[in-house]
Formats: structure tokens, sequence, C-alpha cells
């Protein structure tokens, strides 16, 4: 992108942004108490099965953590959340690993839409952008059966803002502008979200930029391929009877494009790496039309939805590749209502996957994957005192490979059961416990689209995988304080590795505590995951696309708001401890590290819907890599070094 192009862009952005800025005057911030809370009781009363056994091992992104993420990555988007871990610094080659799992093996949903379209390994499967995103949930290890088909390791769910989330009481219009500059990089990011009502029908549009170039690292240097080039947007529109009809349509993009690493989520490979950087030109794209009834009762409570998701990884350099995965993916299902607490969901569910290569001197590769689906889920109160939540689903998936020992197509039918059950018993008040297990068809993933042209792979023993689940945990709170935990076993059999199969576990322990007090929260995270292969301790080259060795990390963040002074000041800790079990294929030890980040967010009290915030984010310029960034286990890899120290100065203004 030209320097012209960019000046242009930054200069219509800050013209958009000061435009709005004298509708901020008058209008006060939508906001509880003056500030967005590190507690997550907002964001989980969005959840229409909030408080379900199954939802005891849930987490969610709180309301504070998706405020400051908005002008940030996925990595922002989940800080707070230590057994959700991202790796890969630029978000275009940024993995996400809940409990150590590779997100790729949960079923994850944007809009009630399936993603998860497989990618060129060096590049993410799931870029998302947190500036769109009102509800995020994850569900580590066991996930309902009404969440969708091969949740083997869990679910992601996400749901993105609508109208009413951005209008204040009253107003038939409105919206919010962003303007930021991050120091390392010269990083200019500007964003803009408008929402109009008129009777029944709702429309929201929000666009965002950013532009920079390389940073620099802890120690100094500069990392090549790490500038900024990413836009997003996001169309809805919705027609809302405000009595029990709601029609939905939404419509996002992202495109990430410059020039990266030559593999984009490692630093370099010396000796193998022919060029420092190569462009990657990558696009996104989000489909979906749902319905549903507002009224959340009775026996009459459909949901209908369909859509469609779709990753572009275009590398033209050197062969002038091309790859393409799609899903199209929907769901009709219906709520009984039995009673206030007891219901019993069930639906038919399918998904229709296809991912395609195409290079210099090559014909169109193409594999393909589709599965018809049904399902129930029921969650009852029994008495004061137990939580049951217990489904079933069962899946018949058709599988077309490219067997490139015979050279020829390879079709395969198969199909399986699904079961799981989650038990929560309330001890008293403020104590409970709570266990879990799931056993979950898996079915025949698709491959990387990148690597159809390398291994003759034969496809004659590949199976279906399936996945067995375990949890047990506790919840101790009070109106102020909730601490929670629990162990985990993620076991997965036939995993796909090209033409083969392997087995997979990842088990380990979560701790998580919230704390608030008068104007302030305090939230701490502590996880530890231990991956294997057939049994056996690998590194991530074995492991790609499947998990990661993490050991053990940590989260902290903690705020205070000021509200004399219209004042909210904070910060947080990401850690990671020495890793140093010994695994089979790598010859380096994980060193640990901590990271400190610090903010305050001032809003001036003759303009109350203008927030303006400072960050120092690793604000001792610590030299590392995250945890679950690829390679930094052997000495032949430099992996991708995350930023150093930078000074983040935001604007936000309401309207």
């Amino acid at each position: 992108m030209s320097v012209l192009r960019f000046g242009c862009r930054a200069q219509l952005m800050g013209s958009c942004f000061a435009a709005v800025l004298p509708a901020t005057v008058s209008v006060a911030q939508d906001l509880e108490d003056g500030y967005y809370s590190l507690d997550t009781i907002t964001i989980e009363a969005q959840d229409e099965q909030e408080g379900a056994a199954d939802r005891a091992t849930a987490v969610y992104v709180s309301g504070a953590e998706l405020e400051r993420a908005r002008s940030g990555s996925v990595k922002d988007l989940f800080a707070g959340l230590a057994n959700v871990s991202v790796g890969g610094a630029i978000p275009m080659a940024q993995k996400i690993f809940v409990n150590g799992v590779d997100m790729l093996n949960l079923t994850v949903q944007m809009d009630g839409i399936l993603q998860n379209n497989r990618a060129f390994h060096h590049v993410s499967a799931n870029v998302f952008d947190p500036g769109m995103l009102k509800f995020v949930r994850a569900d580590p290890g066991i996930a309902a059966a009404d969440t969708g088909p091969n949740a083997v390791a869990g679910a992601v769910i996400m749901e993105t803002v609508d109208a009413a989330d951005i209008l204040t009481e009253g107003r038939s219009i409105g919206g919010d502008a962003r303007l930021s500059f991050d120091s390392n990089g010269s990083t200019i990011g500007a964003s803009a979200t408008v929402a109009a009502t008129s009777g029944n029908f709702e429309v929201l549009g929000y666009l965002r930029t950013s532009q920079g170039d390389d940073y620099k690292d802890g120690n100094g240097d500069i990392v090549e391929g790490t500038a900024a080039n990413f836009e997003s947007g996001l169309l809805k529109f919705a027609f809302d009877d405000h009595d029990q009809h709601r029609v939905e349509f939404s419509a996002q993009r992202i495109n990430d494009s410059d020039m990266r690493p030559y593999r984009a989520n490692i630093g370099d490979v010396p000796g193998r790496t022919p060029a420092p950087t190569r462009l990657y030109d990558t696009q996104r794209n989000n489909y979906s039309l749902r319905y549903e009834d507002t009224r959340n009762q009775g026996n009459w409570d459909p949901e209908v939805v369909i859509g469609f998701s779709e990753s572009l990884v275009n590398v033209p350099d050197p062969f002038a590749s091309e790859g393409d995965s799609s899903t199209l993916s929907g769901k009709v299902q219906n709520t009984f209502h039995l009673s206030p607490t007891n219901t019993i969901v069930a639906g038919v569910d399918f998904y229709d996957r296809q991912s395609t290569y195409r290079g210099t001197g090559s014909t169109t590769l193409t594999e393909k994957a589709d599965n018809i689906g049904v399902f129930a889920q029921a969650r009852f109160e029994l008495g004061a005192n137990w939580e049951i939540s217990t489904g079933f689903r069962y899946d018949w998936q058709g599988f077309e490979g490219l067997d490139a020992a015979s050279n020829s197509a390879s079709s395969k039918s198969v199909n399986g059961a699904s079961g799981n059950l989650s038990v929560r018993y309330h001890i008293n008040e403020a104590l409970s416990v709570r266990a879990g297990a799931s056993n979950v068809f898996g079915g025949i993933q698709l491959e990387d689209n990148y690597l159809f042209e390398l291994p003759a792979w034969d496809y004659s023993n590949l199976e279906a995988s399936r996945a067995n689940n375990y949890t047990l945990g506790f919840d101790w709170g009070n109106v102020r304080t909730k601490v929670g935990g629990e162990v985990f076993l993620t076991q997965i059999d036939n995993v796909r590795s090209g033409g083969d199969n392997f087995d997979f576990e990842s088990k380990g322990w979560n701790l998580g505590l919230t704390h608030g007090w008068t104007n302030g929260s305090l939230r701490i995270s502590l996880a530890h995951s231990e991956v294997e292969r057939d049994g056996i301790g690998y590194g991530s080259w074995y492991l790609q696309d499947y998990g990661a060795p993490l050991g053990t990390v940590a989260a902290l963040q903690v705020q205070q708001y000021l509200p004399q002074q219209n004042l909210l000041i904070g910060g947080g800790i990401d850690m990671a401890l020495d890793y140093d079990k010994a695994l089979v294929d790598s010859d380096v030890t994980l060193p640990g590290y901590t990271v400190f980040n610090i903010f305050a967010e001032y809003t001036p009290k003759t303009m109350e819907n203008l927030t303006l915030r400072a960050s120092i984010n690793n604000l001792f310029d610590t030299q590392y890599a995250d945890r679950a960034t690829y390679g930094q286990d052997y000495s032949t890899v430099v992996p991708l070094a995350e930023s150093g120290r930078s000074v983040m100065i935001e604007a936000i203004a309401r309207f």
C-alpha cells in the first residue's frame, strides 16, 4: 500500500472522528457505573443457557476485556484467560489454543455459522476482529450437543454487535468512532460504527483500518514482516417486531495483505528461508441469516440459521499458490421450555466444507466433506441443589479426498454417535462441585490445502476421529469474590495427519479468581496443560494443528475507577513459567517470561461521551515470544517475537 493511500485513509478517518466529537457533549455513555467491569456477569446474561450445568466450565470474555481489545487483535481479546493462549504475534498468523488444544479441533461459531476453515499451516484459520464482537464464550473440553458437530475438544462461540448494543435508550441513530496511535511501528488505527432503527427495522455498519510499519522487539530489533495492514467491515440488517419474531442478516469481511515473514508464523529458519519476507494476501468472509423466536418461553421457540464462511490465502511467491477453504452450514432447532428452569433443545444441522488449492502448473486440487446431524440437549434443575445437562447427537459424514497414491478421488462415508453429561451440585449457597464427560464423533477433517501436492497420501486406512473429555471442578463465590477451578483430560483418537492417523491427548488444570470492590475489580487465571502424540511428549512440529507444549501460564488484570476524576486506571500481567519437560524431537527448553501492561482512561466531565485512553504495553521491554508461538522449542527456528515496549493512545467518541 502506498504512503499516499495510507495518508488519505488516516485523514478520512480522522475527519469522520472529528465530525462526531461535538455530539459527545450532551449524551451520557452507555456504561454501567461509568466503566466496563472485569466481572463477566453482564456478558453471561446474553447466553440463553446461562447457569446450566454444561456452562459450569465455560469461560467468558468480560466487558472490560472486549472494550480494550477493540483496537487490537485476538491476542488482546483473550488476554485475561490463561487457558486460552494466542501465539503468532501478528493477526493473520495468530493460532488460538484452548486447554492446550488448537482451536481447529473445537466447534467455532460466528453469528451461528460454523468457522474453522482449514488454512495454510503458517497462517491462522481463525482471524477475527474484536472491534465487531459483543459476546465471546469458550467451552473447553466438553461441549453440549446443540453447540454443533465435531466438537471434539469443546467450542468457541462469538456474536457480533447489534444496533441495540450501540444505541442509547431513546435514540434511533447513534454510534462511535475510535482513533488510535501505537508508537511501536507508528501504527494508526481508526474505526467507526453507525447504527439506526426505524420502526421494526435495524441497520448497523462498521469499518476499521489499521496501518503501520514493522515493530521492534524487546531487544530493539525490527521484526520484518510485522507491519499492520488490516481492514475489516461488518454490515447487519434486522427485522424485529418487538413481540416474537426477529430476522437478522450479517455480512463481514477481514483483509490482511502485506509482506510477511516467509513462513508467516515463524521469525526465521536460518539456512532454509529463501527470502526474509514474501507477500501474503489473506481474506476472511462470513455471512449469516438467522430467524429466532424472541419470547424464550413455551414449547414453540424455534431458531433457524444458515450461512457461509470462507478463508482465502494467496501466496504468489514462489508457486502462485492460492488456497480457498469454505463452509456452508445451517441448523434448525426448537427449545422446549418445560418450566422456567428445565429445557430441551432439539434439532438438525448440516455443513458442506470444501478446501481447494491452485498453483502454477497444477490442476485444481480439492477435498470435500459434508455432514448431517440430529441432536437433543436436556438441561434440568433437580430440587434446590442439583443441575444436570445431558445430550446426544448422531452425525452422518461424507468425505472425498485426494488419494495421491492412486491418483484418484477417494470417498468415504462415516457416521457415529456423541453423548455428554454435566452435573453440578450446590453444597451450600457459596460452594458447588461439578463434573462432566463427553464422547464425541469427530469425523474426518479436511487437510491443509497447501499440502495437497506434497506427499503421496494413501487414504485406505484413514479413520474417523473420536474424543473423550473429562473434567472435575469446583466453584465458590459471594457477592464480591468468585473462585473456581478444574482438572481436565481430552483424548482424541485417530486425528488426521495427511493420509494417516495418530492419537492426541491434553491434560492439566485451571484456576480462576475474580474479585470486586467499590469501583474496582480484579481477574486472575492460572492454567497448566501438557500434550502428547501417541503417548509421547513431542515438540510443536509434530503437534501442529492439534496442540502446543504450553506448560504453566498465568494472566492478571486489575482496574480501579476514580469517579471524582472520571478516571479509570489499571494494568495486567502476562506470564509463563519455565517449561523444561523433555520433548522427543525438540532440543530447547522454553524460558519463562513476565510482561507488564498498564493503562489509564479519562472521560472529561464536560464531554461525557469522549474517552481518552493511554496504554503502555510490555512496560519493561521484555524480549519474548508468546508461549503458544510455534517453533521456539527448536534451536533451528527463530520464533516470531512479540512487540517490545509500545505506547498506545486512543480516543473513543460515542454519539
